[in-house]
């Protein structure tokens, strides 16, 4: 029996742990094991003696990496402030813009906009001049939010997310002076009177679907160590890497591509009251650990019935693959302590691992010399030499 409580890891994915993470100092003792079959290959748990367990499967990152511009809109510096009457066939209006006052009168046989939908469009809205549907524009003022203009309206239509889909807005800032289409879903422009493409329904629609997809990542991810994503509607690599990991839990094929609103695979991820464990032979153990390569994630846990963390990781490139393993021991060795954890060693546990050896932050070492350590630079795609990396607070 060994005389130190082991942790168990179970690591899913492609896993390239990096050849190059070492330490120096007396050893303290075996603390599990540690495995990992081919890519094809159903994950595989070893048990050690003092009742851990560590797995490693293979998966692949090959998926592409999707960036979005955020849409930009330049605000208006002018402050306005309109009156419109209608007396006879005339209608007045009269703009006033810091001291100046200008008064113009439209004949209305002559209009220059569609009148509005009445389905679409919003009732008790003061109308911005300047715009083809005034009815349908809201100017920003200093200090508003979307959720306050959205709040003003009865309607269920205007809401945030409907909001920022139509004004291609990425997150919540809002600029005072900034022009707002809140008749959404008409399909025109109520600002400039363009015809809506289809290809801006369609980034609208993926806006309100990823929007919502991170709100229940949120909810599924709460507690259990990771940040909050930003729901901004905007699938980068951080949202796609939540994808993975749910997608992990419910026993879906793990894949960093975006969620398709309304498929199967959605479906089951917003029916679900909580994130359950990834199924695995590992969690027979009291303690266990899953790094799944595709996701660049790491779930722990006790048992089959508590999840206690997820962790965004960052594996070993290509060109310095992690050595595939068979029951190795995961241990820990010299805790450093006069170092503050950190450890520099160019010599231990294998020689075969240096010169590549840097700093690791409180490693747990398998396969004499590859390790999951604490670093500071933790990327959403494998960087490291062959280790798993965690960021400092989660190692």
């Amino acid at each position: 029996m060994y005389t130190r409580r082991a942790a168990a890891l179970l690591i899913a994915g492609s896993m390239v742990f990096a050849a190059g993470c070492s330490s120096s100092g007396g050893a303290e003792g075996s603390i599990g094991t540690i495995a990992t079959v081919a890519p094809t290959a159903p994950p595989v748990s070893i048990t050690t003696d003092s009742g851990d367990t560590v797995v490693i499967t293979t998966g692949s990152s090959s998926a592409p990496v999707i960036t979005d511009d955020p849409a930009t809109t330049t605000p208006s510096n002018a402050n306005t402030t309109t009156t419109v009457a209608t007396g006879g066939t005339d209608i007045t209006t009269t703009t006033v813009v810091g001291d100046a006052t200008t008064t113009t009168v439209d004949d209305p046989t002559t209009p220059t906009s569609q009148p509005p939908d009445p389905e679409t469009t919003p009732t008790s809205i003061v109308p911005v001049p300047g715009v083809y549907d005034g009815a349908c524009v809201v100017k920003v003022e200093a200090g508003e939010s979307l959720s306050l203009i959205a709040d003003r309206y009865e309607d269920e239509t205007i809401s945030v997310p409907a909001i920022r889909a139509e004004n291609s807005i990425v997150g919540d800032r809002i600029d005072p002076g900034q022009l707002l289409d809140i008749c959404v879903g008409n399909g025109i422009d109520d600002v400039t009177g363009d015809q809506r493409t289809e290809a801006d329904r369609e980034q609208a629609g993926t806006l309100v679907a990823v929007e919502k997809q991170q709100t229940r990542l949120n909810e599924l991810f709460y507690g259990v160590g990771l940040s909050p994503l930003l729901v901004d509607g905007v699938s980068g690599p951080v949202t796609r890497q939540r994808l993975c990991a749910a997608r992990l839990a419910f026993g879906l094929p793990t894949s960093t591509v975006d969620m398709v609103a309304g498929s199967e695979e959605e479906q089951i991820m917003m029916a679900a009251t909580s994130l359950p464990i990834p199924y695995t032979s590992a969690i027979l153990s009291e303690r266990w650990v899953l790094i799944d390569q595709t996701c660049q994630i790491m779930f722990a846990g006790e048992g089959t019935t508590k999840l206690v963390w997820v962790f965004p990781t960052s594996t070993g490139l290509p060109e310095f693959p992690t050595r595939d393993q068979n029951r190795s021991r995961v241990f820990r060795y010299d805790p450093a302590l006069e170092n503050g954890g950190w450890h520099n060693s160019s010599s231990y546990p294998a020689a075969e691992d240096n010169p590549l050896n840097g700093n690791m932050y409180k490693p747990i070492y398998f396969d004499n010399g590859q390790a999951i350590h604490g670093a500071n630079n933790v990327p959403t795609s494998p960087a490291s030499h062959g280790c798993a990396r965690l960021r400092l607070e989660y190692q």
